[in-house]
C-alpha cells in the first residue's frame, strides 16, 4: 500500500514472476522499505535483468591492479592488502601478516580465512561485527555478479562449513565494502586499534586497496615499527 503496488502485483515480485521491474516501481519501493544507499542499490541489482544462462567475466585470473600494488609498496609503515574478486588477496605486505597473522597472504581467500580459521576470531576483538558485515558484503557481491559460479561455490562452502555464516547469510543483509573499525589482540603487543580506507582502482572497480589506519600517537601507532621491524614489509603478491 505504501509503495502504491497492488497485493497481487507484490506478490509476483516477491515471488520472481515479474520478469521486468520498472525504474518508478523500484523507487517507490526503495521509499517505502526506507532502505539506506547500499539497500537501495542492491535492490536494483536484483531488479534489473539477469541472465544467469551464461558465463560469467569473473571466470578469468586476476591480477594486482599496477598502479593500486605500486601505491601498496610504498606502504610499510600501516598494514594494508590489495583485495580483489571474491575477497581474494591480490597483495599484502608484510605488516598486515605481523598484525593478523602469518597465514594471511597472496592468493588467500580473506573471508574463508575469516569464517574456517579459529585464529581470526582469537585475533579480531571484534570478530562478530566484521565478520557479519564481511557476510552482507558478500550478499551485495552475489547481487551484482548472479552468474558467478565460483563465488555461488564459495557461499555455499561456507553456509556448510560455518553456522555463523549461514546464520547472518540467511538475515538477507547487505553492506558496502567499506569495512568496520578493527579491534586486535596481538599475542607480542597487546591491543590495537585500526580504521579502514579503502581506494578503488579507476581501471578495474573490483579491486580495492584496504589500508589499516591509526590516530596519531596512539598505543597502535607505537607499536607498528616494533612490528615492522620484525621483518621485510614489501608488498607479497599472488603468482
Amino acid at each position: 500500500m505504501l509503495a502504491g503496488l497492488s497485493p497481487d502485483h507484490y506478490s509476483r515480485l516477491e515471488q520472481g514472476r515479474q520478469h521486468t521491474v520498472t525504474d518508478d516501481i523500484v523507487d517507490a519501493l526503495s521509499r517505502a522499505l526506507r532502505l539506506d544507499e547500499i539497500e537501495d542499490a542492491h535492490l536494483r541489482n536484483l531488479a534489473a535483468p539477469i541472465r544467469r544462462g551464461q558465463p560469467s567475466t569473473w571466470e578469468s585470473a586476476q591480477h594486482p591492479d599496477p598502479g593500486l600494488l605500486r601505491v601498496l609498496t610504498t606502504m610499510d609503515h600501516v598494514p594494508a592488502l590489495l583485495l580483489g574478486r571474491r575477497s581474494e588477496i591480490l597483495a599484502c605486505n608484510r605488516l598486515v601478516r605481523a598484525v593478523l597473522g602469518e597465514e594471511i597472504a597472496g592468493g588467500a581467500v580473506l573471508v574463508r580465512w575469516l569464517f574456517l580459521d579459529p585464529r581470526a576470531r582469537e585475533r579480531i576483538v571484534n570478530w562478530s561485527d566484521y565478520a557479519s558485515a564481511a557476510v552482507g558484503a558478500m550478499r551485495y557481491e552475489v547481487g551484482r555478479h548472479p552468474a558467478d559460479a565460483r563465488l555461488i561455490a564459495l557461499v555455499d562452502e561456507l553456509r556448510s562449513a560455518s553456522d555463523d555464516f549461514a546464520r547472518w547469510w540467511d538475515d538477507h543483509g547487505v553492506a558496502d565494502r567499506t569495512s568496520v573499525d578493527k579491534k586486535i589482540a596481538h599475542p607480542v603487543v597487546g591491543r590495537l586499534a585500526f580504521g579502514i580506507e579503502s581506494l578503488v582502482s579507476p581501471h578495474d572497480p573490483e579491486q580495492r586497496l584496504v589500508i589499516y589506519t591509526v590516530e596519531p600517537e596512539s598505543s597502535t601507532a607505537r607499536a607498528l615499527p616494533m612490528l615492522a621491524s620484525w621483518g621485510p614489509a614489501s608488498a607479497e603478491s599472488m603468482g
